[in-house]
């Protein structure tokens, strides 16, 4: 149940594993700001942190939580990929009166999976206890993600309590009493099976690095028990007749080196196969995070539609 601002936290020991949300800052755009606030702890690591802002409604508004990319090693909730201007993306979900949440999550050399997924759901739970200090609504939450925060969305909306191993996949962080269910899903070039991409090239690293291999890295653990982690973390697994998925919209560039296109057509499949409403969305000629796309605006318009149609209708 969703609990108001002015609602107190157990000041026992031990503290909640999160923070509530303070008072927003209100600019002269009526836009409601909550900036850096604390959805999930857990001892030995950095806070996980939340930046929501509100567009101004006389009701609550539906909720969009932005996860972003950076192969599971890197990235940050403020900032998309270098080719979406933040104006352009923050705008037109907000202009279309939806809500937007942006997340961090630990990455995979903090933790490895599924300590994202885990992350991911307890920021929704978050959202979800604390709908009404924000103004939003509880009952309509979409996540929205770009390459590894596309894998988690997808992950996000297919993964449930009756899901293989659904309760070790939601895990226990931050808000417990909550659900994690999302009611749309739009998955920007994320991976959907990660076992054929553990031995994929990756380009090459800047002169003087050595990036690690973002697929091996995020599953951890030893080289025989790949298979296993690789299975659980890929979301064609969660894809199942018996469940219908909420509406998926798939966008990849069919040139993408680093995340075949490929990817985003398996999941197309094994979603219509569970019965699900899915969108694959080409962009021909682009590359990863849509480089050599001719048109990155309409892109993102389109995924803001597509996310407005299924949490306001």
């Amino acid at each position: 149940m969703a609990q108001s601002l002015s609602a107190e936290l157990d000041t026992g020991w031990p503290p909640p594993p999160y923070l509530a949300p303070v008072s927003p800052v209100v600019g002269e755009d009526r836009i409601r700001r909550f900036d850096g606030v604390t959805y999930a702890t857990t001892p030995g690591y950095r806070p996980r942190l939340l930046d929501a802002y509100v567009p101004p409604a006389s009701e609550p508004v539906p909720a969009v939580v932005w996860i972003h990319g950076g192969g599971w090693l890197e990235g940050d909730r403020r900032y998309p990929p270098p080719t979406i201007p933040v104006e352009l993306l923050h705008g037109s979900i907000l202009a279309a009166g939806l809500a937007l949440v942006c997340i961090d999550y630990r990455h995979s050399l903090e933790a490895p999976f599924p300590a994202q997924l885990h992350d991911v759901k307890a920021a929704i739970r978050y959202v979800r206890r604390f709908a009404d200090s924000f103004g939003i609504d509880e009952k309509r939450i979409g996540v929205w993600g770009e390459s590894a925060g596309g894998h988690l969305a997808a992950l996000a909306g297919l993964v449930g309590p009756e899901s293989p191993n659904g309760e070790t996949l939601e895990g226990s962080v931050g808000v417990h009493d909550e659900s994690s269910a999302v009611q749309a899903v739009v998955d920007w070039y994320g991976v959907s099976e990660v076992s054929s991409l553990l031995a994929h090239p990756m380009p090459p690293s800047p002169p003087g690095t050595e990036y690690p291999n973002p697929f091996s890295a995020l599953l951890g653990g030893s080289t025989d028990q790949w298979t296993e982690l690789a299975r659980a973390a890929s979301p064609v697994t969660y894809a199942e007749k018996g469940r219908t998925p909420p509406p998926f919209l798939l966008v990849h560039g069919t040139q993408d080196a680093l995340v075949p296109y490929s990817q985003s057509e398996m999941l197309a499949e094994a979603l219509r196969g569970a019965g699900g409403d899915v969108t694959l969305q080409p962009v021909d000629g682009a590359d990863h995070i849509f480089l050599g796309a001719a048109d990155v605006t309409s892109i993102v318009t389109e995924g803001t539609a597509f996310l407005a149609r299924h949490l306001t209708g």
